[in-house]
């Protein structure tokens, strides 16, 4: 640090250190060696409770679980674009045999890709987790009506 030109800077110089002084300590001393360090870059969040452990009046656990949701889906997003490029690799490079070659690339992203829109297609962008939990629920009730999505609707059995 350079020396302070005048009595004035001088005398600023020592209040930032009155005060900075014992801050900067406490941080280099005591809270930095006893944070954890980790391999990785991002940063890691708790598991909320979901959307349907929470009480209807409880704003903050929604808001908590619209945020998993949120950092889920685009999580999920990120798994199905990194499949999608491994595919497309795998196709450039494997060319003319890559038909054999990717199919289970292929399989595995078309597999993350149904799981996706099974759980996030037709919510549009500004989905949250309970449209996504109702989505889910009448879904169920379908399946338990109707048999698997797909599959056609049952015969209603003669009376």
């Amino acid at each position: 640090m350079p020396e302070p030109r005048s009595p004035m800077a001088s005398f600023a110089q020592s209040v930032q250190n009155v005060i900075d002084g014992p801050i900067t300590w406490f941080r280099e001393s005591i809270v930095e060696p006893n944070q954890a360090k980790y391999n990785w870059y991002h940063q890691q969040f708790r598991r909320v409770p979901t959307i349907d452990q929470c009480y209807t009046d409880d704003a903050v656990c929604r808001f908590e679980a619209d945020q998993q949701f949120r950092r889920d889906r685009m999580v999920d997003n990120e798994i199905v674009n990194i499949l999608r490029q491994r595919f497309e690799d795998c196709t450039l490079y494997e060319a003319p045999d890559h038909i054999v070659k990717c199919k289970p690339l292929l399989e595995q992203y078309e597999k993350a890709t149904e799981n996706w829109f099974i759980k996030y297609g037709d919510l549009g962008g500004y989905a949250n987790a309970k449209t996504a939990y109702m989505k889910q629920k009448h879904r169920l009730i379908w399946e338990r009506r109707h048999g698997p999505v797909g599959s056609g609707m049952k015969e209603e059995a003669a009376h």
